[in-house]
């Protein structure tokens, strides 16, 4: 079925992966990547505030019960899983691989395809945008806090942790406060190129993958992980998948959300975002590790987008359904008054 294919990006990520096993870059071309990097990064979250948009956050921002549960889901009972898989340690796979299972579980929400996915399932779509930016946004913000707090890692910044903290507002939150304020001169040439922004933000993301994997192949990456792990991992983001969308579903009907509501939060509290993930994993951790760290949300991005596309395509079939039943009711109730 067209729900399982491969999502494009991800095998743009299995390409660079290779490429970079294959071909890691060496010497002076560490140094020219690491620079590289450097720049995608900032143009990356400064693209992501250029395209958030205040008025369309504004129109959905009244639902606050919902965005509660949201950012509860996406910030409280993530991490709180990550930390619980992390403690639990349920098989004998290196520390890095469930450092970025807790990685993973701290990030914001991706943002197009929560979105996406809501509307095609026939969500509150207003609803799902305020929430999506909303996440990504503070994620900014309180993903590093987290790594800070929950995490006991440290990167390759020179100084200590004011001095990374400090890189990470100067790359992260302020570039993308920056590309937001900007919108108002800029707004227009957004709209207008969103495809070659989005290309713009893969082609970042494939640069600092190659770079991360660079450094991991070096550091002997593959003789660390292999192909029973990344079984392992696969079914660990299964699982993580389906903890999240089964509390968020019990959540939604418990607290009385009605259909399209309960729609937005499966979609969008289970979500994690790598286009936010993998740039700030490369200035949060090591360089030697970013790689390994990476990897479980890697794989997650891909089992989260399957997983949720079966879902919106169950919720859609079901509403045509239920469409073709009250068109076929209303037909046969026009047929008997007809009659009379």
């Amino acid at each position: 079925m067209h729900i399982f294919r491969i999502d494009p990006l991800m095998l743009k990520l299995i390409i660079t992966v290779l490429l970079a096993s294959f071909l890691p870059a060496r010497g002076h071309f560490v140094d020219f990547f690491e620079w590289l990097t450097t720049i995608a990064i900032a143009l990356l979250f400064f693209m992501q505030g250029a395209k958030l948009s205040r008025e369309k956050i504004i129109a959905g921002s009244g639902h606050w019960r919902l965005h509660l549960w949201v950012m509860f889901s996406t910030f409280v009972m993530f991490p709180a899983l990550g930390m619980l898989f992390l403690w639990w340690h349920p098989l004998n796979l290196s520390t890095e691989i469930y450092t970025g299972f807790m990685y993973l579980s701290i990030l914001p929400a991706t943002v197009q395809s929560s979105i996406a996915l809501t509307s095609l399932a026939g969500g509150n779509v207003a609803a799902a945008v305020c929430s999506a930016s909303a996440s990504s946004l503070l994620g900014v913000f309180i993903s590093p806090l987290l790594v800070s707090l929950l995490m006991n890692v440290h990167s390759d910044v020179p100084g200590g942790s004011l001095e990374q903290i400090g890189r990470i507002m100067l790359q992260l939150l302020v570039l993308f406060v920056t590309g937001h304020l900007s919108r108002r001169w800029i707004a227009g040439w957004v709209e207008r190129n969103r495809g070659l922004i989005g290309k713009t933000d893969q082609a970042s993301i494939l640069l600092v993958v190659y770079s991360a994997f660079s450094a991991a192949v070096v550091n002997g990456i593959w003789h660390r992980v292999g192909a029973m792990t990344l079984v392992w991992i696969v079914v660990g983001s299964f699982g993580l998948l389906f903890v999240v969308l089964v509390v968020n579903l019990a959540a939604a009907k418990l607290f009385g959300f009605n259909r399209a509501d309960e729609i937005t939060i499966l979609f969008c509290g289970s979500k994690k975002s790598l286009a936010n993930g993998v740039p700030m994993a490369n200035i949060l951790f090591p360089s030697a590790a970013v790689g390994i760290i990476v990897l479980p949300l890697m794989i997650f991005h891909q089992v989260q987008l399957m997983v949720c596309s079966m879902l919106a395509q169950r919720y859609k079939k079901a509403d045509e359904k239920l469409a073709a039943w009250e068109k076929a009711a209303t037909s046969s109730k026009a047929v008997v008054e007809s009659q009379k």
